[in-house]
């Protein structure tokens, strides 16, 4: 009765769950649809070869790790309009989405030299011959593609700082929708396509790529939205927003950078048990996507959220986002980590492998049973880790996040992990061990930092 009596109390007050789920629901359905899309695109890899879903992981992350280092970057125009919004400059909000694009530009060089420079990078890390070419190959498509969705990231900033995320939810769905069937064709050779694998599906997710950039410009530089928010007459660069991007979108970038490069750190050092072992794991990462994307969707809702509170100089209505926020986020949580336990051996039936690999799935599918297990306990630990991080990336308060996180990524990830490789003692469940504890510190130092009140006083708008 009292918890009924509490949603009931906090559904239509302002700021309340309500509210909450209006800008949040689109953002999450949104972030659903590139899950499902990543979700798909492994199952077809695994279904493929074993190979192919072994290399898919490691390649994933080491391009992700560059794209989320300038996605934090590009993508923080969201809370600079947010901000904007909140202080009643409608005006600068189209020219803080052009730095954003002047900054995806000068990224896609870097992107560039990066491709260039990945073999060289991966024969460093040693894996079997067959699968470092995959990884190689489709880590060079990613990368190359990911250009567009740095593009992309600047430009939805304009609808969601705004709290419009229904333009954001639509397009991404609909790149989905573009993404699985081609990612299909491309990948086994169907409908009259070639048969691709690996660089099938990375040729498939940058198309998918470009399509979510060109709609999302399309949707933002329109006359009735130049008028008052100078979409089109503000894409001069701006010395002075361009600093706010770079001030407070570096160290987002960076922390989101740090946070990548540990978890490809971890994938990597699995790689260097066995292809069982990084095989499970992989799908095992591709299930946590069930429950970290959504809640993504749901982090940008709460920093764009709190972002306009403190435009209007108002944390402690920031403070009440958040804790609403907070409750959506684990009782999200709650549901889908217990239907990961109930369901585990299912789950990884979908991704059983065919033909002459799938007598290696039945040693995958045990181990990734098991692996299910932890990725059910640490997302509900990650459910309050997306939230906190998320409003303090909102109030501008990204130098902190990004201290937590190298912090995190040394001190629980790389020294550890390095010591068991030194000492011979690496095996997997340590080094998931490592993982559950790397997500635990994350959650317990943004909860205290955001408890702290510190970030009240970050003024980033004000003139």
């Amino acid at each position: 009765m009292f918890i009924a009596h509490y949603i009931r109390t906090h559904w239509s007050t302002p700021q309340g769950y309500r509210e909450v789920l209006r800008v949040g629901l689109p953002l999450l359905a949104g972030m659903a649809s590139s899950m499902v899309m990543q979700f798909t695109d492994r199952m077809f890899l695994s279904r493929y070869s074993i190979d192919a879903i072994a290399a898919a992981m490691p390649a994933t992350l080491a391009a992700m790790t560059l794209h989320m280092g300038m996605f934090g970057l590009c993508g923080y125009t969201g809370v600079l309009a947010a901000q904007y919004v909140g202080a009643r400059a409608p005006e600068r909000v189209g020219p803080a989405v052009w730095q954003g694009i002047w900054c995806a530009l000068a990224c896609t060089a870097v992107l560039l030299l990066a491709c260039m420079l990945a073999a060289p990078v991966f024969n460093l890390i040693g894996h079997e011959p067959a699968i470092r070419e995959l990884e190689i190959q489709f880590f060079q498509l990613l990368t190359a593609g990911s250009s567009f969705g740095l593009l992309a990231a600047a430009v939805s900033g304009f609808f969601y700082g705004r709290g419009q995320t229904k333009p954001v939810m639509l397009v991404n769905i609909a790149a989905a929708i573009l993404n699985v069937p081609l990612n299909y064709a491309l990948v086994f050779g169907e409908w009259g396509a070639p048969e691709l694998g690996v660089v099938g599906s990375g040729t498939a997710t940058g198309i998918s790529w470009m399509f979510t950039a060109v709609v999302m410009a399309l949707l933002v530089f329109r006359k009735k939205y130049d008028r008052e928010f100078q979409v089109r007459r503000g894409w001069r660069p701006d010395w002075k927003i361009f600093k706010l991007l770079v001030v407070y979108g570096l160290p987002s970038g960076v922390n989101m950078f740090v946070e990548f490069a540990g978890m490809s750190w971890f994938i990597f050092q699995i790689g260097n048990l066995d292809k069982i072992a990084l095989a499970a794991s992989n799908i095992a990462f591709t299930v946590n996507s069930l429950t970290f994307m959504p809640m993504v969707g749901l982090n940008m809702a709460t920093a764009a959220m709190v972002g306009q509170a403190m435009g209007m100089e108002s944390p402690l209505q920031a403070e009440k986002i958040t804790r609403h926020a907070l409750h959506l986020a684990f009782f999200y949580m709650v549901t889908v980590s217990c239907l990961i336990i109930i369901f585990a051996g299912p789950l990884m039936e979908i991704f059983r492998a065919s033909g002459e690999h799938a007598q290696d799935f039945e040693a995958v599918k045990q181990t990734g049973i098991v692996l299910f297990y932890y990725v059910a306990v640490y997302s509900l630990i990650d459910s309050a880790n997306l939230i906190y991080i998320g409003a303090l990336k909102g109030a501008g308060d990204t130098m902190a996040v990004m201290v937590i996180i190298i912090a995190g990524v040394t001190c629980t990830l790389f020294i550890p992990m390095l010591i068991l490789r030194l000492t011979g003692n690496v095996g997997l469940h340590a080094l998931w061990l490592l993982f559950s504890c790397y997500v635990f510190f994350l959650a317990l130092c943004s909860s205290l930092r955001f408890r702290s009140r510190k970030w009240h006083t970050i003024h980033m708008v004000k003139d």
